[in-house]
């Protein structure tokens, strides 16, 4: 019995209000109490294989590292036979801990395609606008994929690969990690089951963070969209997608308003420098002070590649952050992705949502409120309250998390046995869901910019 059954409008009412927020103290407990599945993500297609699927890691990078490390702790399951990486230290790293020969370590993804196909499949973490082109390539030479979000940095681009993957009949998985988090699994299950009747309308917010904002979309890779992609794409293709999910309908139109209010020079406060180590009069008074976040509390350190022995790292975060982006004023960069958005849309059962992403807050995970005529739901990633109209009771779920609340080897588990079993229908989104979400966030940054109610055409 999985947890989906458990919580069934049969069998909620009696046990919910004994396991309330014991999943805290541990899922395993409350699960051997109830005669539970153990596993959260217990799917009855799942097979044991019989060997394991054997994968190109393309992109070392933060993300790719992360998806990679499902085969060091699945070592029957994934197998990482080779990496491309344009840092020499990421690719060593990467097969010191792999075993990786030396003959499959690649400085490019195109050295990789230059070889005859050597594994089943390739994990893409390249930087966004690198995902294309290895992508088709990858497809054209019988891979199939594992693709980090965005999936292009275009609308084009998007349909191309979408395009290819038809016509191949490869399996291409993006990473929608939010898909495989316990608490949106809850959700999609709980909407489905109809418990709060039909779904009338969402509202989602995107709390970024202000450290986050300021590390990723203004000193970071993704902080000019003319060089990455639109903030909508680069971090919220993530909420497109689970709000198109959650609805299970095609979108029709989409509004939105955003812009640059705060992270620009016309704020920079008297004092300030171009770096803030450069003598900066208000570094310690500044909540997005380089030396603060990255040297005086080790935060976001995996940029610098530091080394293993900790007693180097003082001198090698000073030197990142005298010679790289990260050490620079927040004001003084040359960003321009919105530090604030609203977009509304409207699907084609009728279903309005609001989203909403911002910069300027104090925390992180995804806050979510779905209204439907029977009842509805309060959430905010690690716990959620249903309420129903017709007796007024309150049925709270609770769980912690990891920071991508526990989404990214659940989802690598899934392609996996997608790609054992030549299945796509294990993966939690199709490749034409995947490309609809972005082409929802496409029609939003259009919207955007020319103060335009966007149709979305799939």
């Amino acid at each position: 019995m999985s947890v989906r059954q458990f919580i069934s409008p049969e069998n909620l009412l009696k046990p919910f209000s004994i396991v309330k927020n014991t999943a805290l103290h541990g899922w395993k407990e409350v699960a051997k109490r109830f005669g539970l599945q153990e596993d959260l993500y217990y799917n009855p297609l799942h097979k044991k294989l019989s060997k394991p699927v054997t994968v190109i890691l393309v992109g070392a990078g933060h993300r790719g590292s992360i998806y990679a490390d499902y085969a060091v702790k699945n070592p029957r399951e994934m197998n990482i036979v080779a990496v491309a990486d344009p840092n020499p230290y990421r690719v060593q790293k990467m097969a010191k801990i792999h075993k990786i020969i030396p003959a499959h370590c690649f400085g490019t993804w195109e050295e990789v395609f230059k070889r005859e196909k050597f594994a089943d499949a390739v994990i893409i973490a390249t930087p966004d606008h690198l995902h294309t082109a290895p992508c088709l390539k990858a497809l054209e030479m019988g891979y199939d994929v594992l693709l980090e979000k965005p999936i292009a940095p275009t609308e084009e681009e998007c349909r191309l690969i979408l395009a290819k993957t038809k016509e191949t009949g490869r399996i291409v998985g993006v990473c929608h990690v939010l898909r495989y988090t316990p608490y949106f699994r809850e959700l999609k299950e709980i909407l489905d089951a109809k418990m709060i009747g039909e779904v009338i309308s969402i509202q989602h917010l995107e709390p970024i963070e202000y450290i986050h904002m300021s590390h990723s979309y203004v000193r970071g890779n993704w902080r000019n969209s003319k060089v990455a992609t639109p903030i909508i794409l680069a971090k919220s293709c993530h909420d497109t997608d689970i709000i198109r999910w959650l609805v299970n309908e095609h979108s029709e139109n989409v509004h939105c308003f955003g812009n640059l209010k705060w992270f620009k020079s016309a704020n920079a406060p008297a004092g300030s420098t171009e770096r803030c180590t450069g003598g900066c009069a208000v570094e310690h008074d500044c909540p997005y002070s380089a030396l603060q976040i990255y040297y005086r509390d080790r935060k976001r350190l995996y940029v610098f590649d530091l080394p293993g022995d900790k007693s180097k790292w003082d001198k090698l975060i000073l030197q990142g952050l005298n010679t790289t982006n990260y050490g620079r004023c927040v004001y003084r960069m040359d960003n321009d992705q919105p530090d604030h958005l609203t977009v509304n849309l409207l699907f084609r059962n009728g279903v309005t949502a609001a989203f909403s992403m911002e910069a300027f807050v104090s925390y992180e995970g995804r806050r979510t409120r779905i209204m439907g005529s029977m009842g509805d739901i309060n959430g905010d990633m690690e716990t959620f309250v249903l309420t129903t109209f017709r007796t007024g009771k309150k049925l709270s779920w609770s769980m912690k998390t990891d920071a991508h609340g526990g989404g990214d080897h659940p989802l690598v588990r899934d392609w996996i046995q997608a790609v054992s079993q030549q299945n796509p229908a294990l993966l939690s989104s199709s490749i034409d869901v995947s490309v609809e979400s972005h082409i929802m966030a496409f029609a939003a940054e259009r919207s955007r910019k020319n103060l335009t109610i966007e149709n979305i055409i799939v």
